[in-house]
């Protein structure tokens, strides 16, 4: 295959919400070129991009897939991303390493939530975005509506290149850059060039005139000839497109038929002519603090978009060509690890199909086989020029579940097989909460879970069985308490004797040291789980010997690690140890461990023991004509609104929720506003349970 210098490399991603037909697209954009003779479809199960054995039983993109192709000597490469946000890793994760997005809008709905949740990544990386309007020749479509929701995304720095019409029963595209009209045959495919009608020149007139101000705007040069001109050429027009792409102040919008074959050259000839190239972009800056030198000249240097483990191939890793080139065989490091990976094979992949080739320059984009020590997110450099691209920030997990082996002695196959998929997916978060004494899987929702199931199942030959995890409560007390235990053993010899009196009261910052006691000694103790311990000694007279406090102390903090009313930590208490007995011969180390531990347990449970529930705040993208059944759900979850704001067609509403009641939210929301609600949830704060919710808690 011929290798394309960085300023002919095209690297785009089409995104857009479920069913706005990317994938479809992309199969038409590798038929315009040549590299498919026959196009498949999604319903046949034949298409590029959709290979996945789930990707067909499901009847959608679930990965995001690489392909490639070769359209007028510059070489495109293809990310075909899926739709659902339960899949936003792979979104996310495509945009990063692509230097033009493709925002694909089904021409019936416009822009849609899922296209409004891709946007904000895209805004964060301040990419180059192009817009197309999809089904042009659909009954329902409404190009100008969809056209004013890209504006009210965006904002007016949307302008029209193309738009949509019929003349005589066929379906045309007036191109108001090339200032030509497009008339296609029926069934789609090459068409007919002709001159822009007379009906249609004094709209297609002013949109030019528009386009050419907007090309202007962006290029001091070019305003100066716009200004002596009053107009541009058309390359004068694309150089000045191109810069307010790169400036994400410009953002083209065409119109395709993706499934008949319309306009989908026009915007690959778009992409290639106009559109950024690698070499466009700006310097990405390391974590070190330097700028990537997009060279070829540069010590090589690669960055982990991606990796997929196939069982009879083993694992596929996907990298972006950051600075230099490489060649089989090539040996480079792990900044992460300090590992040395062999890349003994390249490719150029095409949905499942590896086409290999010998090297990779700057700016591409391929993929290499069984790599040992390499996962997502990874920097391969060169040895001796170490370099690390920043790591793509992944959203937090809006569904949790309590995951196990359905047979007992497949646990740890389980969590090989989780830990595997994290390497992969970094959205797909797996830990073990010793708290909960649970494994815990945090995902982006059920879609998600159910792909992760299936993973299992059909490529890691383990059942795993997903429940609701336990609840991380917190025991603390609400006034003070004293207690004295008595711990003596007898059974020959030497025996176990200890008595301890302590009183224990509620701990808040700032609180006046005890009053009444003899104190000699303080220990404050930060609390692993949060919140404090202090403990004092304000023992008189030398009842019991200082060697034996720190047992007492470690019987009080086990105690706590497993608190009296239902096995949850124990938070910000004060204890202090004023009386006791010893003995000369039979008081010990564990004795006075025992009785630290029951003096503490039976004290809390005196002290009006209460549970404390964890609170995360929530933020809820939702319509405005979908808040009233949004709330009356939030309200029979506990939950507490903390405001609402408006965002165009939107209500944001903030509120606070107990982590308990939020279980299958992500399923709830969805299913309550049709998929078009959005949220995040991050932990705000401890509060108290209700004295009902505390009682069922206790008694079960």
């Amino acid at each position: 295959m011929k290798v394309y210098d960085d300023k002919h490399i095209k690297n785009i991603v089409l995104v857009g919400a479920h069913q706005s037909g990317k994938t479809t697209l992309a199969e038409t954009m590798l038929f315009e070129a040549g590299l498919i003779n026959r196009r498949g479809t999604v319903e046949n199960r034949n298409t590029v991009s959709d290979h996945h054995e789930i990707e067909h039983e499901r009847g959608t993109s679930v990965f995001a897939t690489p392909l490639h192709t070769e359209w007028r000597n510059y070489k495109i490469n293809i990310i075909d991303t899926p739709g659902l946000d339960d899949f936003i890793g792979e979104i996310i994760s495509s945009i990063r390493v692509a230097d033009t997005i493709v925002t694909v809008l089904n021409g019936q709905h416009g822009v849609e939530i899922g296209t409004e949740i891709i946007w904000n990544y895209i805004s964060d990386y301040h990419k180059p975005t192009v817009f197309v309007i999809n089904q042009i020749d659909h009954a329902g479509i409404d190009f100008e509506d969809s056209f004013r929701s890209v504006v009210e995304l965006v904002g007016k720095n949307a302008i029209k290149i193309q738009y949509p019409l019929r003349i005589d029963g066929a379906q045309c595209i007036i191109d108001v850059l090339k200032m030509k009209l497009y008339k296609f045959p029926e069934g789609g495919g090459k068409p007919e060039k002709h001159p822009i009608p007379e009906d249609q020149k004094e709209l297609a007139d002013q949109l030019h005139n528009e386009l050419v101000e907007k090309a202007a705007e962006n290029d001091e040069e070019l305003m100066e000839l716009f200004f002596e001109k009053g107009t541009l050429n058309e390359d004068e027009m694309r150089q000045g497109i191109k810069a307010g792409m790169l400036n994400h102040e410009l953002f083209p919008v065409f119109c395709v038929s993706a499934l008949e074959d319309m306009g989908s050259g026009r915007l690959m000839g778009f992409i290639d002519n106009v559109a950024p190239a690698a070499a466009d972009l700006k310097p990405e800056q390391t974590l070190e603090g330097r700028a990537v030198e997009r060279t070829n000249e540069a010590p090589t240097s690669l960055f982990v978009f991606k990796t997929v483990y196939q069982p009879n191939l083993g694992q596929i890793t996907f990298f972006k060509v950051k600075s230099g080139n490489i060649s089989v065989n090539e040996k480079l490091m792990n900044a992460r690890n300090g590992e040395t990976e062999v890349l003994h094979q390249l490719f150029i992949m095409d949905g499942k199909k590896r086409e290999p080739v010998s090297r990779l320059v700057v700016g591409d984009i391929g993929a290499t086989l069984r790599l040992k020590y390499t996962e997502t997110n990874d920097t391969l450099h060169e040895v001796g020029n170490p370099i690390t691209i920043r790591p793509i920030a992944y959203p937090e997990s809006r569904t949790r579940k309590a995951v196990s082996a359905v047979k007992r002695n497949e646990e740890e196959k389980l969590t090989d097989a989780l830990r595997k998929i994290n390497s992969q997916d970094p959205t797909a978060i797996i830990s073990y909460s010793r708290e909960l004494k649970q494994q815990i899987l945090g995902c982006q929702g059920e879609l998600h879970l159910a792909t992760i199931d299936w993973t299992l199942k059909n490529i890691y030959d383990v059942e795993a069985m997903f429940e609701k995890p336990r609840i991380a409560y917190r025991e603390t007390i609400q006034r003070a308490a004293t207690a004295n235990y008595r711990h003596k053993k007898q059974s020959g010899g030497a025996g176990q004797f200890a008595q301890v009196h302590l009183k224990i009261e509620p701990y808040i910052e700032g609180m006046p040291e005890p009053q009444g006691f003899n104190i000699r000694g303080k220990e404050e103790e930060e609390l692993p789980w949060g919140g404090k311990l202090i403990f004092y000694n304000c023992i008189v007279g030398g009842v019991i010997d200082l060697r034996y406090l720190p047992s007492i102390k470690k019987g009080i903090q086990e105690t706590m690690e497993s608190g009296p009313l239902t096995g949850s930590y124990v938070t910000d208490i004060r204890v202090m140890v004023y009386d006791g007995k010893m003995h000369s011969v039979d008081s010990n180390d564990i004795s006075f461990k025992i009785a630290g531990a029951h003096a503490f347990k039976e004290a809390f449970l005196n002290a009006k023991p209460k549970l404390l529930e964890p609170i995360r705040e929530l933020t809820i993208k939702v319509p405005e004509d979908m808040v009233g059944n949004v709330m009356t759900d939030l309200q029979s979850r506990r939950a507490v609104i903390l405001g609402i704001d408006s965002e165009d067609r939107y209500q944001i509403l903030k509120c606070n929720a107990p982590e308990a009641e939020l279980y299958g939210y992500s399923t709830s929301l969805r299913s309550l506003t049709q998929g078009k609600a959005t949220f995040t949830s991050v932990f705000s704060s401890f509060q108290s349970v209700p004295t009902n919710v505390q009682k069922q808690l206790v008694s079960s």
